[in-house]
C-alpha cells in the first residue's frame, strides 16, 4: 500500500522562523489525516488552539479543494510548505492537478450573492441555506497575500495567515 502521508523538514526560506513540509495523497481521508499530523508537529503544534483552528479551517478548504477539482477525485500528490514567522504563517500548496478555471483564483463571493449583493443568510432557515460555495469566501476572509500561479504545470498558491 503506498504511504498516504509523508513529512520532512522545509527548506529554510528566509533564515527565519519554524518551518515543515508534508506530502499527503489527494483523497479525503488522506488530506484528514494529513491535516491531524501537521496540528502535532510544529509549525501548527506550536499556536494556540484558536490560531490552530483557523489554520485548520484554511487548509482544509484548500487541501479538499485541489483534491476535489484540481484532481477531480482522481489520484495525485499534494505538498504543503508551512512557516511561522512572528504573528504570522506563511503557507504553500502546490499541486500538478488541473489549473483553476482561467487560470484565476476565484472570486469569493458568497453562494447567491452575485445575484444579489443584499443577500442575508441570518434569516434563512438551516435547510434553505446553500449546500456549498463558502471555502473560498473563507479562505479570503481568513488570509492575506493570496497569490496563485501556474507554472510548469503545477499549481502554486501562497497565503499569510495572521495569527
Amino acid at each position: 500500500m503506498p504511504r498516504r502521508f509523508r513529512m520532512s523538514p522545509a527548506p529554510d526560506f528566509a533564515g527565519a522562523g519554524t518551518s515543515h513540509s508534508f506530502v499527503l495523497a489527494s483523497d479525503p481521508l488522506a488530506v484528514r489525516a494529513g491535516l491531524a499530523k501537521m496540528a502535532g508537529v510544529p509549525p501548527l503544534s506550536q499556536l494556540t488552539s484558536d490560531q490552530r483552528g483557523t489554520v485548520e479551517v484554511v487548509l482544509a478548504e484548500v487541501l479538499n479543494n485541489v483534491a476535489e477539482h484540481a484532481y477531480a477525485g482522481g489520484p495525485g500528490q499534494i505538498s504543503v510548505s508551512l512557516r511561522l514567522l512572528g504573528a504570522r504563517l506563511a503557507c504553500q500548496v502546490t499541486d500538478s492537478g488541473l489549473p483553476m478555471p482561467g487560470n484565476q483564483l476565484p472570486a469569493g463571493d458568497l453562494p447567491g450573492q452575485a445575484a444579489d449583493p443584499a443577500v442575508g443568510y441570518a434569516d434563512l432557515a438551516l435547510s434553505d441555506l446553500p449546500e456549498g460555495g463558502f471555502g473560498w469566501h473563507l479562505i479570503r476572509q481568513l488570509t492575506v497575500g493570496l497569490h496563485y500561479v501556474r507554472a510548469g504545470g503545477q499549481n502554486k498558491l501562497s497565503f499569510t495567515i495572521p495569527l
